[in-house]
C-alpha cells in the first residue's frame, strides 16, 4: 500500500499536519465560526444563556428548561459565556476543538501499529453529520467525547475514570445511556462461563448507567417538562410507555449505509459467500423482513437518507433499499461481542426515539475508534477489557 514506505514517525506527522489543515480549512471557511444562527443554536443558545447566569447552575432551572436533553453541555456554554462574553463563537469552538481531539485520539490508537487509525479517522470524517456538528453549537460532540473517553478509559482498565466519563456523557444525552449499558451486557455475558462475581469492570458500567435515573428523578420524567411541552417534541418522547421500532430499523438502516459501506470500501473487505448464506443470517434475514412489513406503513424519518429514497418511484423500492441496509447492519454485527452489545442496546434505545440519523453518529464515532485499535470483532473470549493500545 502507499504507506508501506513511509515511517511510523512520518505516518504521525502527516496524518497530524493533514488533520490541523483541514481544521483550519474548516475554522476559515465557516467564516470564523461567526455565521447566524442555524437550526437547533437558536433555541440551544437562548438556553445556555439561561444557565449562563452563574457559574453553579440553579436547582430550579436544572430541573425545568426548555430542552430534551441532559443540561451539561448548556451548564458548559453557559459557563463559557459568563466567563468571556464570546456569544456563539466560543461554544462552537469548544465543540471544534474536541472533535479535533477525538479524531486525534482514533487516528493515533492505531497509527501506532499500522494504517489502521488514518483510515478509521477518514471514516469518521466522512460521516456527513460529523464536521456539521464539530462547528456549530450542538449538543452532540460533547457527549460523543465523553463516550469515547468512556471507552478509552475502560479499554485501559481504568474502570472508575470510564464510569465518570459515562456519567458525563449521560448527562450530555440521555440516550448515551446505551454505552455503558453495553459493556455491562458484554461483562456479563463474559463472566457466564467464568462464574458471576460482581467486579469493578461490571460495577463501574453499572453505576454509569444509574445515573439516568438521577435525571428522571430530577426532571419528573425522561427530560424537563418545558421541553417536553413544546410543539416540535415527538409523540414517542411525550408519552412513557410509548415505543416504536421505526427509531430502531432506521437506525439499522443508517449503520448499514453509513459504517459498514465505508468499512467495506475502505478496508478492501472482500465477500465469502459461504459465510453470508448461513442459518444465521437467514434467520435475521426473515426477522427483519418481519419488522419492515409490520411498521413500514407508518414508516415516518427524519434525514439524509430520508430524502434520498423520497426520489425513488416506488415505496416497493423504499422498502427494499431501507431493508437491505438494515440486513447489512444486522448480519455484520451478528457475532456476540461488544460491539453487538453496542447495536443493540442503541436499538433498544432507538424505540424511545424519532427515526433520526444523527443518533447513529456516536455509535460511527466509537465502532471506528474499535475497528482502529482492532477491537470491533473480538468476542467475549478475546478480552477487550485487557487489551492494551
Amino acid at each position: 500500500m502507499m504507506f508501506n514506505n513511509i515511517s511510523k514517525l512520518q505516518l504521525r506527522q502527516l496524518f497530524f499536519f493533514g488533520l490541523v489543515a483541514l481544521y483550519l480549512g474548516i475554522f476559515f471557511f465557516s467564516n470564523k465560526l461567526q455565521f447566524a444562527p442555524v437550526w437547533d443554536e437558536k433555541h440551544f443558545w437562548g438556553t445556555s444563556l439561561l444557565f449562563s447566569k452563574s457559574l453553579i447552575p440553579d436547582l430550579g432551572l436544572l430541573r425545568n428548561y426548555p430542552e430534551l436533553n441532559t443540561p451539561l453541555p448548556f451548564i458548559i456554554f453557559g459557563t463559557l459565556e459568563h466567563l468571556f462574553h464570546g456569544g456563539l463563537f466560543v461554544g462552537r469552538l469548544l465543540n471544534l476543538l474536541l472533535s479535533f481531539v477525538i479524531i486525534c485520539l482514533v487516528g493515533f490508537s492505531g497509527i501506532s501499529k499500522s494504517q489502521s487509525g488514518f483510515i478509521a479517522a477518514s471514516g469518521i470524517l466522512l460521516s456527513p453529520y460529523y464536521l456539521f456538528h464539530s462547528i456549530v453549537l450542538y449538543t452532540d460532540i460533547i457527549a460523543i467525547f465523553f463516550v469515547v473517553f468512556g471507552f478509552w478509559f475502560y479499554i485501559r482498565s481504568q474502570h472508575i475514570l470510564s464510569c465518570l466519563a459515562f456519567i458525563l456523557a449521560i448527562a450530555s444525552r440521555q440516550y448515551m445511556l446505551a454505552f455503558p449499558l453495553a459493556i455491562a451486557a458484554y461483562e456479563l455475558s463474559c463472566s457466564w462461563k467464568t462464574g458471576f462475581k460482581l467486579r469493578i469492570q461490571l460495577l463501574a458500567p453499572i453505576v454509569a448507567s444509574s445515573s439516568i435515573f438521577g435525571w428522571i428523578w430530577l426532571f419528573g420524567g425522561l427530560a424537563p417538562q418545558s421541553g417536553l411541552g413544546t410543539e416540535v417534541t415527538p409523540e414517542i418522547q411525550q408519552l412513557v410507555w410509548a415505543f416504536s421500532i421505526n427509531g430502531s430499523l432506521y437506525f439499522l438502516a443508517w449503520v448499514g449505509l453509513n459504517f459498514v459501506v465505508p468499512e467495506w470500501v475502505l478496508l478492501s473487505r472482500k465477500i465469502n459467500q459461504r459465510q453470508i448464506f448461513i442459518p444465521k443470517n437467514c434467520c435475521l434475514a426473515l426477522g427483519i423482513l418481519l419488522l419492515f412489513i409490520i411498521s413500514f406503513h407508518s414508516f415516518e424519518s427524519h434525514g439524509i437518507l430520508k430524502n434520498a429514497t423520497e426520489l425513488l418511484p416506488s415505496d416497493f423500492l423504499k422498502f427494499v433499499v431501507f431493508y437491505c441496509l438494515a440486513l447489512l447492519a444486522c448480519v455484520r454485527f451478528s457475532r456476540i461481542n461488544l460491539a453487538f452489545w453496542v447495536i443493540l442496546m442503541n436499538c433498544g434505545i432507538m424505540l424511545k426515539a424519532y427515526p433520526w440519523e444523527k443518533y447513529v453518529l456516536p455509535l460511527i464515532v466509537v465502532f471506528w475508534y474499535f475497528q482502529s485499535i482492532n477491537l470491533l470483532d473480538n468476542t467475549p473470549k478475546d478480552g477487550v477489557a485487557k487489551t492494551k493500545t
